[in-house]
């Protein structure tokens, strides 16, 4: 038997109502479990870890600086593995609730300098030299519920669903997987604090997106970093698996993409389509640029989404328009004739880093770097 063929009859999910009832019991007032979060050395995977403190912190700098084990995290050698994680954000726990935090975390290296895959540092650096002009960012997170054995839930095991059409935005047990899962993700960012601004099904079945936003500077990489965490715990607990991977299903199926909604002050205010119109000429002679810093494989990842099919546009060209999804930058109709508000650039992968892509935007078309 073939291993997918033996992971089509095998769960490791449990049974939650076994863990109801130590979820039950007391915990003392001066205990408080913090769940550190951190990126690991992929530039896309979340680990975690969890330690009581006896008093309940209110800010991330309540917290104490902790360490892990980055030879276990692609992030350090086994001889010299001590990585150290300090605190930058605080959440509610949605999963212990009460007094319990999760602590969102930047990755050091045993000599203070930042780990490869910590982009949160430069970003948090650019946010600072622009505040003045007020970025705000709204990220349109795109992904793929799987079963166990990789194939997208809901999917028959021996053939595929019909045609994309009837999936967006569907409504029905044939027409959308998953959704429990949605609404259960959608309530537990509600619940932590994260900035989560809507969610709908998305045109392939099994695919699901999650707005975060606006968020302003640093914020928006924060927010998005920890929805991921909230969708893969709650993915975890229904025995499901989410993956951000652009391209889930090679074939005539829409890939998935982090679609980020951007603007400054000057945009927002009356007249600021100018504003929106210089910004996208700058990023226009800055393609090759962003398309590196837009998945974290540099390219290769957005390579087998970013074809010119499925509402994306070639990975080669850089293109704008009115209200076009098949564009590297979109306008939204409404914006175009209001005079003012926002762009979005569609090129971002789903498996993107979103400080990598705030701060090349800002770095781009406010300091001119």
């Amino acid at each position: 038997m073939s291993t997918a063929a033996a992971l089509r009859g095998f769960s490791a999910s449990t049974d939650k109502n076994v863990l109801k009832h130590y979820m039950s019991l007391d915990q003392p007032d001066d205990k408080v479990m913090c769940e550190y979060l951190w990126i690991d050395g992929t530039g896309e995977g979340i680990r975690s870890k969890c330690r009581t403190l006896d008093f309940e912190p209110q800010k991330p700098e309540d917290c104490p600086v902790w360490n892990y084990d980055g030879s276990s995290t692609y992030q350090a050698e086994g001889s010299n593995s001590d990585m150290y994680i300090y605190p930058r954000a605080i959440f509610r726990d949605p999963f212990r609730r009460g007094k319990n935090k999760l602590v969102l975390c930047e990755v050091f290296k045993y000599n203070n300098q930042p780990a490869d895959t910590n982009n949160r540092m430069t970003c948090a650096k650019a946010m600072e030299a622009a505040k003045d002009s007020h970025p705000w960012f709204g990220i349109e997170q795109e992904y793929t519920l799987l079963d166990f054995d990789g194939y997208p839930f809901g999917w028959p095991k021996n053939g595929y669903p019909g045609p994309q059409g009837p999936y967006y935005c569907g409504v029905g047990a044939n027409k959308v997987y998953g959704r429990d899962i949605v609404e259960a993700h959608y309530r537990a960012c509600l619940y932590a604090g994260v900035k989560v601004a809507g969610c709908n099904a998305e045109v392939m079945p099994g695919q699901w997106e999650f707005q975060v936003g606006p968020c302003e500077g640093i914020e928006m990489g924060d927010h998005l970093w920890i929805g991921r965490y909230l969708l893969y715990r709650v993915a975890e607990d229904f025995g499901v698996n989410a993956t951000l991977d652009p391209k889930p299903m090679e074939g005539d199926w829409n890939g998935a993409g982090a679609h980020c909604n951007y603007s400054t002050l000057p945009m927002r205010q009356s007249g600021g389509i100018k504003e929106i119109e210089t910004a996208i000429d700058k990023l226009s002679k800055n393609h090759v640029r962003h398309i590196r810093a837009y998945d974290p494989k540099e390219g290769k990842d957005n390579a087998r989404r970013l074809t010119g099919l499925h509402e994306t546009s070639s990975i080669h060209d850089f293109s704008a328009g009115i209200a076009n999804r098949g564009a590297s930058i979109r306008i939204p109709r409404q914006v175009a004739e209001e005079g003012h508000g926002y762009l979005e650039d569609r090129r971002p992968s789903s498996n993107c880093d979103p400080y990598t892509v705030t701060e090349v935007i800002v770095q781009t078309t406010v300091l001119d770097k």
